[in-house]
């Protein structure tokens, strides 16, 4: 039985190895010319703080989780594309209202002004 599972075995370790020699090639011949800039700590789009209580512009977060409900929008329309002539109009009706929805947040958001950058 662990026979089958050989070819994955051999598959996951090819991965680790060629991963491995990519990091170590990648350090060894890589150019290191380290700056102020290159060490200095970067978070979010804006400079580090030392005071965890400091308000912050949370508008980045906000153009982020858009970010991110659009990107899911696009991983649940891209397997409709292939089969949509298999499901019918059925199928249609429902990838529709799917994307009717998006489209009424995203005028929502936009009423809102939360996609306007001062």
């Amino acid at each position: 039985m662990l026979a089958q599972y050989l070819p994955t075995l051999l598959f996951l370790i090819v991965a680790t190895g060629l991963g491995i020699l990519l990091v170590v090639i990648g350090r060894t011949l890589g150019p290191t010319r380290p700056s102020p800039e290159k060490l200095s700590p970067y978070e979010c789009g804006f400079e580090a703080f030392e005071n965890a209580r400091m308000k912050f512009d949370v508008r980045y977060y906000l153009i982020a989780i858009q970010f991110i409900v659009f990107d899911l929008e696009i991983i649940f329309i891209m397997p409709w594309t292939q089969v949509f002539r298999e499901l019918g109009p059925r199928g249609l009706i429902t990838m529709g209202l799917f994307v009717g929805m998006l489209f009424l947040g995203f005028i929502y958001v936009w009423k809102r002004g939360a996609l306007e950058w001062e």
